[in-house]
């Protein structure tokens, strides 16, 4: 199965359909509740609800999710084939989405129905079987901008600015952003030095660079001096983002609560400030990609 640690906890929804072919005759004996078998459409909903359910026992790849919300729905159609039609759709508050489970459900509601007919229908055939929409997750990525963001990353490290250490960090940021289809324009390394940085970063802000990522001096250390530099420049806050960053990394790591991040904006540039360490990095950009890339619409008067 794969490791879905990283991905955050959003809504997800999903709607499915199936079809079940039968005879005009069949539909006759479902409109007078004259099935041998007796009442179909309460018994194939309960099916569909045991599918879902059961959906990560059938397909061994399926992580568990929780079922917030689940309706199926009927329709009876003559045109242009005789038969059933099976709407289902669902939400999921998780890692994961629910489309297999929604699938798996309508799926199952289309075997109940089969079950139930086959005394008195000799030409019943389950076809349509198909996703038709799905939301949250990567699915929800192009709302969060309609154009490749322009970001900067600012490494500040003593050490690697003295060529002593290897930047990691960085280049972890690089291959994330990049693979949230990001334009990343620029990437420098400094000292741990407020004048230094806040230079760096108001020329990027003046070359209208839309998204500043610093990694490193987020800590307490004598040295860390990022988060000063950052804030003192800073015209707005933006706490709401450090605070999903430092709680999704607090369910990782008791050490989250020891960084100092900052996020705010100056002008139509938005700035966040990442820890140095490769795996506080990487936590913290998958707890707010990609949905901190909206902040650009609101910071040129979108709103939300």
């Amino acid at each position: 199965m794969r490791d879905i640690t990283g991905k955050q906890i959003t809504l997800r929804t999903a709607k499915a359909v199936a079809v079940i072919y039968c005879t005009t005759e069949t539909l006759e004996l479902i409109k007078n509740n004259q099935l041998p078998k007796g009442n179909l459409f309460d018994v194939a909903r309960a099916a569909g609800f045991l599918g879902a359910k059961l959906t990560p026992q059938l397909l061994p790849h399926c992580h568990p999710v929780a079922i917030d919300g689940m309706e199926i729905s009927f329709e009876i159609n003559n045109n242009p084939r005789p038969g059933i039609t099976i709407n289902g759709e669902a939400k999921s508050i998780g890692r994961t989405g629910i489309e297999m489970e929604m699938l798996a459900a309508v799926s199952v509601a289309a075997l109940e129905i089969y079950d139930m007919l086959k005394p008195v229908d000799k030409t019943l055939e389950i076809g349509g079987i198909r996703l038709l929409e799905k939301t949250g997750g990567k699915s929800d990525r192009n709302k969060y901008f309609s154009t490749p963001p322009v970001c900067a990353i600012l490494v500040c490290s003593d050490s690697t600015a003295a060529g002593k250490r290897t930047d990691k960090s960085g280049t972890i940021i690089r291959q994330m952003l990049e693979q949230a289809n990001a334009n990343v324009k620029a990437y420098e390394i400094l000292p741990d030095d407020k004048e230094l940085i806040q230079k760096q970063l108001l020329k990027w802000v003046a070359e209208d660079i839309h998204f500043i990522f610093t990694t490193g001096g987020t800590g307490l250390g004598p040295r860390d001096h990022t988060v000063t530099a950052v804030t003192e420049i800073l015209e707005r806050d933006a706490d709401g983002i450090t605070e999903a960053m430092r709680n999704f990394g607090q369910m990782r790591t008791p050490m989250a609560m020891m960084s100092r991040a900052v996020a705010g904006s100056i002008s139509e540039t938005l700035i966040l400030t990442l820890p140095g360490s490769s795996s506080g990095a990487r936590e913290s950009l998958e707890a707010v990609l990609p949905g901190i890339f909206h902040a650009r619409k609101m910071m040129k008067g979108g709103g939300h």
